[in-house]
């Protein structure tokens, strides 16, 4: 570091102040009085030797300079390849269009506060404006932690309130029954699945044989990227057991549910067949608008009806306590003082109530 005296042609006199920055490049300020570059070079040295130095030239590159030279590289790598497509989708879509070229030295609370306004101004959905503030904040955060920015101005901006979210509604175990019973052995399975194992849509698609153990399903969250077991109740692996054998034993790196080509079932491949199968099964069993996540929540409702607790259940979903309260409170309530059942016993008197209404029915036919 150090000042020099610099007289410009004209005869002016101004200080020139030299100093090497963090990444060890040569740096330099003219500044007009003596006094300005000493003050200004005292400020290096002690930015120096509180490690700050490196905000001294930071944040001068743009928001979509940062993201596309930095971020996109380092972070959003790791990502799973949905969340990727979902934020790059709302970074062009919310956040490029209006802070892309904005350096993010300049991008402050206020800056953000306005950017979350002009969402609200321009009638984009409350959920939407929920996701580009997340993740808007996401990388702010890096670059926070980066030394680019002495801050995440993010965090201190009021985000916009959600709208009250529906309460879930969780099937019934009569209720999946219904729906299995018109359903093939394929689709029954998928059903049984998802609604007393909780897999996640994505989970289901990529489950393998080995998966399948003697009292647990070992899953593999690629949506946390985390691993589970899942408990394994007895008419659920009847149910698997069966499938199996109906497919000829596949070897234990199979797909429980391959697609039509013996390949991993697609995202595409599934919202297909949500549309197509899973609608008219509901439709034929007499069940208005279900979801195949719906069955999610049945598997979540049949823990808390035989007693476990919120952490039980979130682990078993794979999820935090928190959102596991905040999602099915309403339930917990529900049944604060009802008789605790156990979930194969529940799904055991579904099964039984099913096939008297089938016996029931054929009696009526044969009547007739």
């Amino acid at each position: 570091m150090s000042i020099e005296r610099i007289t410009r042609k004209g005869g002016e006199v101004v200080y020139r102040v030299r100093w090497r920055d963090h990444r060890g490049r040569n740096r330099a300020r003219v500044l007009g009085r003596k006094r300005y570059a000493e003050a200004f070079d005292g400020e290096i040295k002690r930015r120096k030797r509180t490690g700050e130095l490196a905000l001294m030239d930071a944040g001068r590159e743009t928001l979509d300079e940062y993201v596309t030279g930095t971020w996109a590289k380092a972070h959003a790598v790791h990502l799973a390849p949905r969340t990727r497509r979902t934020y790059a989708n709302t970074y062009d879509k919310h956040i490029a269009t209006r802070l892309g070229d904005v350096p993010l030295r300049e991008l402050d609370p206020e800056t953000i506060a306005t950017f979350q306004a002009e969402l609200i101004g321009a009638g984009v959905g409350p959920h939407a404006i929920r996701k580009a503030m997340t993740l808007l904040g996401g990388i702010l955060q890096r670059a926070a932690e980066a030394r680019r920015l002495p801050y995440n101005p993010q965090r201190v901006v009021r985000k916009a309130r959600l709208p009250l979210s529906p309460e879930v509604r969780p099937l019934a175990p009569l209720t999946v029954e219904a729906i299995r019973r018109v359903a093939d052995l394929r689709d029954a399975t998928i059903v049984s699945v998802l609604a007393y194992a909780g897999l996640r849509p994505g989970e289901l698609r990529r489950l393998r044989w080995r998966a399948v153990r003697e009292r647990t399903l070992l899953v593999d969250a690629l949506k946390t990227g985390s691993r589970r077991t899942v408990r394994l109740v007895a008419p659920l692996a009847a149910d698997l057991a069966q499938w199996r054998l109906v497919c000829g034993r596949p070897s234990h790196d199979a797909l429980v549910f391959p697609d039509g080509h013996g390949g991993e079932w697609s995202a595409n491949g599934f919202e297909k067949w949500r549309q197509r199968r899973f609608r008219r099964l509901t439709t034929e069993a007499g069940i208005q608008r279900a979801r195949p996540y719906d069955l999610r929540h049945s598997f979540a409702s049949l823990l808390l009806h035989e007693g476990r607790d919120v952490i039980y259940v979130a682990r078993q979903l794979g999820h935090g306590a928190e959102l596991t309260l905040r999602t099915y409170g309403h339930v917990i309530e529900e049944l604060e003082d009802a008789p605790q059942l156990p979930a194969e016993e529940a799904i055991r008197l579904a099964r039984e109530a099913e096939t008297a209404a089938i016996v029931d029915e054929a009696h009526a036919e044969g009547g007739a």
